[in-house]
C-alpha cells in the first residue's frame, strides 16, 4: 500500500513538473521587446514579464531617477544615479533569485580555494525572488512587474531626512519615513521602457502617500500628500575584460573604487584603491598621436535652452584639449543629446540641465563597473538657477539700470563664460 501510494504521488510531482507553460504558448498574446533579457508586455493585466536565459552570469543593475522632486534640499534631482550593483540569477527548482555579490572583500590573486574562502566569509546580498511561470530549454519566465514596481531608490527616506545647508532634517522626524508607496497609484511608464542588445531598460511611474506632508516637499509638488516621480531599472552586460584598472593616488583628485583583497602578501596594504576613468585605446599604439578605437563623447540634455546650449557643447569640449597633449586626436567629442535616445540609457555619457525650486549643486557622477573602476557611463548635473545667480551678481556689481539705457551685452556674456567653465569643471 505504501508503495503504492509513492508512485501516486511520483507521477502526480511529475505530472505537475511537465505542465509548466512554454514561453512561447505563456506569452502569445503578449507584445515581446527584444533585448539583453527579453521583456514581455501584457497590456491587458498590465504586467511585465522577463525571460531569464542567463544563470550565474553577472551583469550590473543600476537604478535612476528620470523625474524626480525638484527640491535642492531634498535632493531627488531628475536624472540622479541610484545604486550601481554587480548581480547575478541563481535558479533553485522554480525559484529564481537576484544576488548581489559581495565585491569589498575579495581574493584577487589567490586561488579557487581562496577565493571561495573569502566569498563564504562575507554575506551576500539577495535582492529579489521570482517564481518560473513558464519554462524552454532552459529559459524560464517570471512576473517581474513587482520587482519594477517597488522603491528602488529610497524616496521617502530622501524626503524625510532633507534639510537645509546647515540646518535640521525637516518633516517628519520618527523613525518610520512619512510618505509610503501606494501601490494602487503606481504603473510601468512605457515609453521609457526598451530593450536593446546589451541593456534592458525599465521605467515605472511611482507614488508615495501621507497623510501629514510637512517640509520642503510641499513647496514643489501640487497636492503634497501625493508625491509621484518615475523610477528607472536598468540590467547592463558588463564590459570585458580589456580595461586596464589605474592605482588611485590620494593627490591626483579623482574618485573611484576600493575593496579589501585578502590575497595580498604580508606587509602588503589589504585595501586596493582604483580611479574611476573611461577605456581609452589608441587606434595604433605605436604612434605619438593616434585616433582613438573607441572616443569619449558626452551628450548635452536637449532640454538646454540657447544661447546656454551652445556655451555648455563650447566649455565641455575644451577637455580634447588635454586629450590631444596626451597623445590622441579627436578622441574627446560633445554633442547634442540625439532626438531618439533616452538620456537613462548607460550608453549616453550626459550633461543635463536640471531645475530646481531653489539654486543648489551642480554635480558629476557615473555608473562604474565596480571590479575595475572602469566608468560605464558618466552624467553632469547642471542646475539651471546658477546662471541666473550669476546674473544678479552682474546686476549687483554693474548696477546698469539707469534711466533709458540698455542693459550692457557684457552682463550675459560674463555668465556664458562662466558657465563654459562649470561644464569644463563637473566633466572633469
Amino acid at each position: 500500500m505504501k508503495c503504492a501510494l509513492c508512485i501516486v504521488v511520483f507521477v502526480i510531482a511529475a505530472h505537475a513538473q511537465t505542465s509548466m507553460p512554454t514561453i512561447a504558448a505563456k506569452t502569445s498574446s503578449m507584445h515581446k521587446m527584444a533585448g539583453y533579457f527579453p521583456l514581455y508586455w501584457d497590456d491587458k493585466s498590465g504586467r511585465l514579464w522577463l525571460e531569464i536565459d542567463k544563470f550565474n552570469t553577472e551583469f550590473l543593475y543600476v537604478d535612476s531617477l528620470p523625474a524626480g522632486v525638484g527640491s535642492n534640499d531634498i535632493g531627488l534631482d531628475r536624472g540622479q544615479i541610484g545604486g550601481s550593483r554587480i548581480v547575478r540569477f541563481e535558479r533553485s527548482g522554480p525559484r529564481i533569485l537576484l544576488v548581489q555579490p559581495n565585491y569589498q572583500f575579495r581574493a584577487v590573486g589567490g586561488d579557487a580555494e581562496e577565493k571561495r574562502a573569502v566569498k563564504e566569509s562575507f554575506a551576500e546580498s539577495v535582492l529579489w525572488g521570482f517564481d518560473s511561470q513558464a519554462e524552454d530549454g532552459g529559459r524560464v519566465l517570471v512576473d517581474a512587474t513587482p520587482f519594477f514596481l517597488r522603491d528602488a531608490h529610497h524616496v521617502p527616506q530622501a524626503i524625510q531626512n532633507a534639510r537645509p545647508i546647515g540646518g535640521a532634517a525637516q518633516g517628519n522626524t520618527a523613525a518610520t519615513p512619512s510618505f509610503h508607496l501606494d501601490p494602487t497609484r503606481c504603473a510601468l511608464y512605457l515609453p521609457r521602457t526598451k530593450n536593446f542588445p546589451k541593456n534592458t531598460d525599465v521605467e515605472a511611474t511611482l507614488t508615495f502617500t501621507s497623510d501629514n506632508p510637512t517640509g520642503f516637499i510641499v513647496d514643489v509638488t501640487p497636492s503634497p500628500e501625493a508625491v509621484t516621480v518615475r523610477e528607472h531599472h536598468s540590467f547592463v552586460e558588463l564590459p570585458d575584460a580589456g580595461f586596464k584598472p589605474r592605482a588611485y593616488d590620494a593627490r591626483s583628485g579623482y574618485f573611484g573604487v576600493s575593496y579589501a583583497d585578502y590575497s595580498a602578501p604580508l606587509g602588503d596594504s589589504l585595501v586596493k584603491r582604483f580611479i574611476a576613468r573611461h577605456r581609452l585605446q589608441k587606434k595604433n599604439p605605436r604612434a605619438a598621436v593616434s585616433e582613438a578605437v573607441n572616443p569619449i563623447v558626452y551628450y548635452v540634455d536637449r532640454g538646454t535652452p540657447e544661447p546656454i546650449r551652445s556655451a555648455l557643447l563650447e566649455g565641455a569640449s575644451w577637455w580634447n584639449q588635454a586629450f590631444e597633449s596626451a597623445g590622441y586626436k579627436n578622441a574627446f567629442r560633445v554633442e547634442l543629446l540625439p532626438e531618439d535616445a533616452d538620456p537613462m540609457d548607460v550608453r549616453y555619457n550626459l550633461i543635463q540641465w536640471v531645475h530646481r525650486h531653489t539654486r543648489g549643486w551642480s554635480y558629476g557622477e557615473a555608473v562604474t563597473d565596480p571590479r575595475t573602476g572602469e566608468i560605464i557611463k558618466g552624467q553632469v548635473t547642471l542646475g539651471s538657477l546658477r546662471g541666473r545667480q550669476d546674473y544678479m551678481i552682474m546686476e549687483g556689481l554693474l548696477a546698469p539700470y539707469e534711466a533709458g539705457k540698455p542693459v550692457p551685452p557684457e552682463m550675459q556674456r560674463a555668465v556664458l563664460a562662466r558657465l563654459r567653465q562649470l561644464a569644463a569643471h563637473e566633466v572633469g
